[in-house]
């Protein structure tokens, strides 16, 4: 992503953050609440004050979904040109902090009691967006034997922990009786797939900056 795009992004997250503070002050102040404090959704009904709430919670959404389909566009542009050149892609190390938009989950705690939602689950594969990090530490790596031999063996490992974990995961849940219902398991085992491809995401890119490394630097020992 250029510098500028960066910049554009930057502001345009200032000013949604400071529209969604501003509407959850006047909703409170002077709307009773309402799409902040838990509220029956069933019996909702539309009035001009909640709009104030309504346009800064689909702009911030917009924002989010913009932002990643930006860097991963940015991202994927990047791999190709470095698959051309037979070296890693070029990433900030910075990007890692993508992941952070995966504590964005823990708002299905808010969402499912009120309306059943669990839609914010998904924002747990974010978390796999950490591996960015591990990723940019390795840019412009010359794509050698080795590094292929590493990577095939960190995407292995990552992917074979990754499947016994769902296996359990789908065996343990798979008994509704085990969390009450099979609709609470059913929201849990979302939550817990989702979660599971974070880490095979994250997992991958750390085994093979920790395979590199050390490679290196047992040979720079040696």
């Amino acid at each position: 992503m250029k510098s500028n795009q960066a910049k554009i992004f930057a502001v345009l997250g200032g000013v949604c953050a400071l529209a969604m503070a501003v509407s959850v002050w006047y909703s409170v102040r002077f709307n009773g609440g309402r799409l902040v404090e838990p509220m029956d959704f069933s019996s909702y009904a539309f009035r001009p004050q909640d709009l104030p709430m309504i346009l800064s919670l689909s702009a911030l959404t917009l924002y989010i979904l913009c932002l990643a389909g930006w860097c991963l566009r940015a991202a994927f542009d990047t791999r190709r040109r470095a698959e051309a050149a037979h070296t890693t892609r070029a990433l900030n190390p910075k990007l890692g902090f993508l992941g952070l938009f995966g504590f964005l989950g823990f708002g299905a705690f808010w969402t499912y009691p009120r309306d059943g939602s669990i839609f914010p689950v998904v924002f747990f594969v974010f978390f796999g967006f950490f591996g960015f990090f591990y990723e940019g530490k390795m840019s412009n790596t010359l794509m050698d034997e080795r590094y292929q031999e590493n990577k095939q063996k960190a995407s292995a490992r990552a992917d074979a922990l990754a499947l016994r974990l769902i296996l359990i995961f789908t065996v343990i849940l798979s008994q509704g009786r085990f969390l009450g219902s099979m609709e609470r398991a059913l929201v849990v085992y979302l939550g817990l797939v989702c979660l599971t491809l974070a880490l095979d995401l994250f997992l991958g890119e750390y085994l093979l900056y920790r395979y590199d490394h050390d490679e290196l630097t047992g040979e720079s020992e040696g």
